[in-house]
């Protein structure tokens, strides 16, 4: 399926121009609607007209900038999903996908998950951080050359 990367262009320069509000605010353990855009190959992307998905507030740095984890309702198993329950009911954080996002991009507040959830996923994004292989010496492994 091809991607319509000039309509989320589009969405995304109003998203930037979007000026936030002095009281604003947003926190970890929160469920927002996030237009997180159209990415490439295996990023998960976003949908409707403002390229939203559920997003879990994972680490709030400052009131512009977090670390968050794309959800999905569609069952999903294996070491890089966990279920998790917010006020809309259940939806599985896709671990693999955390980044940084810009608070412009926050949309909807959906609810909260509960502090056992949280500690699920924290405790699982670590366990996947421990597990990464470090780099062979000499260097970068493979890969496309810049």
């Amino acid at each position: 399926m091809e991607k319509d990367f000039d309509q989320w262009n589009t969405v995304k320069k109003d998203v930037n121009a979007y000026e936030l509000q002095w009281d604003f605010f947003y926190h970890q353990r929160e469920v927002w609607w996030c237009s997180i855009g159209l990415n490439v190959d295996v990023e998960t992307d976003g949908k409707q007209v403002n390229f939203e998905r559920p997003v879990l507030v994972l680490q709030k740095f400052n009131k512009v900038m977090f670390w968050g984890v794309p959800l999905t309702t569609q069952p999903r198993t294996g070491k890089f999903y966990e279920k998790i329950t917010h006020d809309k009911g259940a939806a599985w954080a896709m671990l693999t996908q955390i980044r940084t996002f810009s608070s412009k991009r926050l949309l909807r507040k959906i609810g909260m998950i509960s502090e056992q959830d949280f500690a699920k996923i924290q405790k699982r994004i670590c366990e996947l951080l421990i597990r990464i292989e470090p780099l062979h010496k000499g260097g970068a492994l493979g890969g496309r050359s810049h």
